[in-house]
Formats: C-alpha cells, structure tokens, sequence
C-alpha cells in the first residue's frame, strides 16, 4: 500500500510539471515573424548587431543578429514582449513591437573613449558563509563540480564521492541500499567523541544524527545514509573544508572537517524542462573459493579424528552419516548447496529525474522531483525514494535579496532482520560459514522435497542466533525503515553598505519522522514456537522537528 502511494504521489508532481510545461509550449506555437534593419545615426547599416526578444520579465526568449546590410527576422513568441537591440559602440534600444512586422531601428553611437579594455577573472570558493577568492583563501580545500558525479548512479551525495577527494575517506558500512557510509576528514581526529564531520546545504548546517535509542542501528555507523535525502541530481557544487581553520567560520562543530552541499538554483532564461533516466545493474563478484558438500563431509571427520584420535560417531551425528536408507537424514544433508548464491540476486537500480529551471530579472526558481528505485544484491534488501525540490530567489531591489529553498524526501529501505543491530553484514557471515550438504528446503521421510526452509531447531552447528537457514531469513524476517523529511530554509540578504558591509538572516525548520518496522517469524529461525526469541515484532517511531537560526555581519574591506 505503501509503495502504491509513493508512486502516485511521484507521478502527480511529474504530471503537474508537464501540464505546466503545457501551457508555456502552448504559448510557443503562435510566432510571429518580424522583419527590420538596423542602421547607424549616419543611415550606414549595423553589422553584427544583437537583436533578441524579451519578456516582461526582460529574459531573453529568442535572438538573431543583423547581417551586412543590417537586416534581421526574427519570430517572437509573443507580440506583447519587446525587442531590444545592442552592438558594440551604441547605445542599447528596447522597442515594443505593437502589432508591427517590419521595423526600421537607429541606434546612436556611444560617446565614451576607451583607452583599454582590462579582464580579470577569479575563481571562488563557497565556505558556507561567503565566497572568497581562490587567492585569498588560506584553508585546505578541494570542491567538485556537479559534472563530475551527476552521470553516477548513486543513491546519495556520499557514495557518490567515494574516492575522488585526496584527504576524504568515505567507507561503506555495508553494500545494502540505503546503507549508512562513514565519511572522514583527514582520519580519525577523536577517540571518545564524534569525528563526522560538519554538513553545510545551502549556508545552514544539516542534522545527520540519528536520536539515540532508536533500534535500528548506532548514529555514526548505520544511520541508513544520511545525506540520501539530498538527491545528487540537485547539487551544484561539493566544497570540503579539510583543516581545523573551518572553526573561525563553524565553531567546534567543524573539528572534524565541514562538507559544504550547494543545490542548483534558477537562472535567467527561459523556462527549460530536463528529464533523466539512469539506470543500472549490479551483481556480486565470485566469492572466494568455498567447500563443496562432499570436500565438507570429508573435512570435518578428518578433522575430529586429528584433533581426538577417534573417529567421528556418525551414529549419533547423522549429518555426517550418508545413510542411504535413513532417507530423511540422507537427502536433508546429502547436498552441494552454495550458500551465497542462495541469497544473492540482481540488482537493479533505476532513478528518474525532471527538474524545471529558469527566472527574469527579479525572480528564479529551480525545481526538480525524483524517483528512485533500487534492489539489492542481497535477497530482502532494497530502496525506493520519492525527493522533490523548489528553490526560489527574488531581488527585492538593489540592496534586499530574498531566497526560499523547500526540499521534502519520502524513503522505504528495506534490510535484513539480522543486519540492524550493528555494522556488520551477518546474512552474508552466517552464509559464509554455513555448512554446505545442507539442503535450502527441506526433504520428507519418503525423499521428496518440500516446498518449506529446512531449518533444524539445531544441528552440529548449533542453532539460532548462532547459526540458521540465511535463505530462509532473507525471505521471512522483515527489517523496513519508512522515512519523511521535509525542510524549509527561508534566507534574507540586506546590503547595509554596498560592497562593504552586508547581513545575513537564515530561518530552517526541519522535520523529520522516521518508522520503523521489524518481525522475525518461527520459520526464518527453526526454533520453536515457545521460544521468546522467535515471532518478534517491533514498532519504533521517532519525530524530530529542529529549528535553526543563523545571523551573520559580514565586513569587506576595499
């Protein structure tokens, strides 16, 4: 029921997109085409010069340049815009067009001398705060455009990261989707405390910690993926601030390094519309060499008899025994069964994105919403993730900047029952060292195979927890995690003295409610139905809401 929500909630915002895309192609049939020459104060025709269509907000919808005798056609969208028309040396001209097809345009010479044109160009780097010049900056950094990682498939901005930044470990905790990733910052930099480091979206720091006691995992270790809530399609930029000079900016927090996440945002232009489809597939390498049933049998009363110097009693320890005429016992345990094959599948990930993107003069917005879809290697484990995203920016005037940025993320992450009590990958431990002439199903007295797990109460191995059945765990137990994150940044600018001295005012609220849900039946265990260690269910609900605030002065000395 739950996926079925998701993805009509997913397929309304795309087809609220699209519809609104509708109207704006609707607009885009009716061109009409105007014809005109552009000529000089001494009636001499201009070459070359630059004459385009814009809006009422005055971005550009079309252009075309005049050629050597100075005409031009050009087919506007909409015969309420204007043309504006520019060259080098004269002065720029924005003309309505009222309902005329042929336009005769003078543009008058500019009256400035210019000795020499000089260009400087400077990069900057984004420190959460403020830009600052590339020269001028004294910190270690390393930043890394959206380019580089947006063809990734990558459930979030962590994995996405994994070895293309000298200085950063990132490890994966296990090879789930969904599955949470330590990041490290020039090592390890605390024994008793945190060593995350800072997460910057947007100027505002970003809670990545799970509340303690929650039961499905440890907050640094498996916090299911922290930053998976931010979709990589959305993000501009990367910047990681390396050393301890970060705390002059962010305080204590930012010890342990600080990664500064800044989203894409609007642009003035028209309206463009970008669909992506990326999708892939995973399948687990070749396990190291393992024994086979027979290599086991043999192996293990070898063994006992070097050990003891008697051989193994096979009458009371049937699993070795190879009676044909105790059929039960000869069939159950008379296999060459690969474990790890038993529980492995294919993965398959898919991920749509559409985003719209654009703006005027005075406003930009970019939105985007995401769905994506990913199966695991391992049999019960998945993730499937609905995020949206609207950023707007409006230029109140000269000195007042206003921006908005809502970002709302919808997760369900399947995991194995035995995989949440820590960071280790126990379906796959137990499969590796379960014995292999065990059969996957169960065979009855008559040598017929059933349809049920064969899951003995116990076995020369032991029983649960030691040991179990790990396709029958994967395909019983239940470990689902269901996620709703929605966060609002309101940020407002003011230019006290312009170029010099600027504030800063930034309102987040964050809210983030998180479920989960876990059940481990008799049949993924073998033990009895007496047993307070099997049909365990357990229901966990957390409900955080956070509000940030941040003011900033910011002094630029000329």
């Amino acid at each position: 029921m739950n996926k079925i929500t998701t993805k009509l909630v997913f397929f309304g915002l795309m087809a609220a997109i699209v519809f609104t895309s509708g109207g704006i192609m609707a607009q885009s049939r009716e061109a009409t085409l105007i014809r005109g020459k552009v000529l000089d104060s001494r009636d001499l025709p201009v070459v070359g010069a630059s004459v385009t269509e814009q809006d009422n907000d005055q971005r550009t919808v079309t252009g075309v340049a005049t050629d050597i005798d100075g005409n031009f056609a050009i087919r506007v969208k909409n015969t309420a815009h204007k043309i504006s028309i520019s060259s080098l040396g004269h002065q720029t001209q924005v003309i309505s067009i009222d309902n005329r097809t042929n336009i005769t345009v003078y543009l008058e010479a500019s009256m400035r001398q210019m000795e020499g044109v000089t260009i400087s160009v400077q990069r900057k780097v984004n420190t959460g705060l403020l830009d600052i010049a590339d020269r001028d900056l004294t910190t270690a950094n390393v930043t890394i455009k959206a380019k580089e990682v947006e063809d990734l498939q990558a459930a979030s901005i962590d994995e996405a990261l994994q070895g293309r930044m000298p200085g950063v470990d990132i490890s994966a905790n296990s090879g789930d989707p969904g599955a949470g990733m330590q990041i490290r910052i020039r090592g390890t930099s605390s024994l008793n405390s945190s060593s995350d480091p800072l997460i910057v979206v947007d100027g505002m720091p970003f809670e990545t910690t799970v509340p303690d006691g929650f039961n499905f995992g440890t907050a640094d270790e498996e916090g299911y993926a922290a930053l998976i809530n931010i979709a990589p399609a959305d993000i501009e930029s990367i910047t990681v601030l390396k050393d301890a000079a970060a705390t002059a900016m962010w305080g204590s927090r930012a010890a342990s390094g600080v990664l500064i996440i800044n989203t894409k945002r609007g642009a003035v232009s028209a309206p463009k519309i970008n669909y992506s489809f990326k999708g892939s597939f995973a399948k687990m390498p070749s396990a190291i060499p393992m024994l086979t049933g027979d290599q086991y049998s043999q192996l293990i009363p070898e063994e006992y008899m070097n050990r003891t110097g008697t051989p193994l009693n096979t009458l009371t320890i049937k699993e070795f025994q190879y009676d044909p005429s105790d059929v039960y016992w000869f069939k159950n345990y008379g296999n060459n069964t690969d474990w790890i094959k038993a529980i492995s599948q294919t993965g398959l990930t898919g991920e749509h994105t559409l985003s719209l993107q654009g703006g005027g003069e005075k406003a930009r917005y970019y939105s985007s919403v995401g769905y994506y879809d990913s199966k695991g290697v391992t049999k019960g484990t998945g993730l499937n993730r609905i995020s949206a995203r609207l950023n707007l920016d409006y230029i109140v005037s000269d000195r007042i900047r206003f921006k908005t940025d809502i970002s709302y993320t919808h997760t369900l992450t399947d995991r194995n029952y035995v995989n949440s009590k820590d960071n280790q990958d126990n379906l796959r431990g137990v499969a590796y060292i379960k014995m292999p002439n065990m059969s996957i199903y169960e065979y009855d007295e008559l040598g017929n195979e059933t349809p049920n797990y064969f899951s003995p109460a116990t076995n020369i191995q032991g029983g649960y927890s030691r040991t179990y059945n790990p396709a029958a765990m994967a395909a019983f137990a239940t470990n689902r995690q269901l996620g709703e994150r929605i966060t609002p940044h309101f940020n407002v600018r003011y230019d006290i003295i312009p170029s010099i001295l600027t504030s800063n005012f930034d309102l987040q609220f964050d809210i983030n409610n998180i479920k989960t849900k876990s059940f481990l039946p008799q049949n993924a265990t073998g033990r009895p139905f007496t047993e307070t260690v099997v049909n365990r269910a357990s229901d966990a609900d957390v409900d955080a809401f956070n509000v940030v605030t941040k003011s900033n002065l910011i002094y630029t000395p000329k």
